[in-house]
């Protein structure tokens, strides 16, 4: 099985299950549960696929990925209340699913023979899209519009994975090695409250500093 596949694969499951948790959390009926997780799971890679010239995209050209991501919402939703204990689970799996589809998105872009740059964007699209559809449709402020370390993990693995593949280290050891560090830079920046710089704060300092 190609591995490329089987990381967009567990890529789609992460996504679809973040999907769901963010969707019942907004107590959406069942048709709105499974959107929901449909586009957080596919929004990237469409995304990811027509901006390469790939059409139809992947999910339209293997219906697989429709039955896992309603085996995966199905799934979900069966056991959401024990997930929903789990304060932490839709933090995991949105987690997981940027790690997964970081990598796989500069390893197609690698595999189009796109410049590296572009490769790092192309895999930060395709991990951060679906969250952004997802939390629009939800009402939410997309988490990649915020000060949480969320795109920045993306760019930090994919440029690892293509330092690790010009050093022709082997691709499912790279693969590994740029998936783990976005999602360790995620956890830990979420574990000890790292955020970016706001210029809102400094306007603020600044403001303050005028005042007698």
């Amino acid at each position: 099985m190609d591995f490329i596949f089987i990381l967009d694969l567990l890529g789609t499951i992460s996504f679809a299950i973040s999907g769901v948790l963010t969707a019942t959390k907004k107590r959406l009926d069942i048709f709105g549960i499974l959107i929901i997780a449909t586009v957080t799971a596919v929004g990237g890679g469409t995304v990811r696929d027509v901006l390469i010239g790939k059409t139809p995209v992947t999910w339209m050209m293997d219906v697989r990925f429709l039955y896992i991501i309603a085996g995966s919402t199905f799934f979900a939703m069966i056991f959401s209340k024990a997930l929903r204990y789990m304060r932490t689970s839709l933090f995991l799996f949105d987690t997981i699913g940027i790690g997964l589809y970081t990598v796989a998105g500069v390893k197609i872009g690698l595999a189009a023979q796109l410049h590296p740059v572009t490769c790092v964007i192309l895999g930060t699209l395709s991990a951060c899209f679906g969250g952004v559809i997802r939390d629009i449709l939800c009402n939410e402020i997309p988490v990649i519009f915020r000060k949480e370390v969320y795109a920045t993990a993306c760019i930090v693995g994919a440029v690892i994975y293509i330092l690790l593949h010009k050093a022709n280290v082997s691709s499912e050891l790279a693969s590994i090695l740029a998936a783990s560090a976005v999602i360790t830079i995620r956890l830990l920046a979420v574990r000890f409250n790292l955020q970016l710089p706001s210029p809102y704060r400094y306007s603020a300092l600044g403001q303050g500093g005028n005042t007698p």
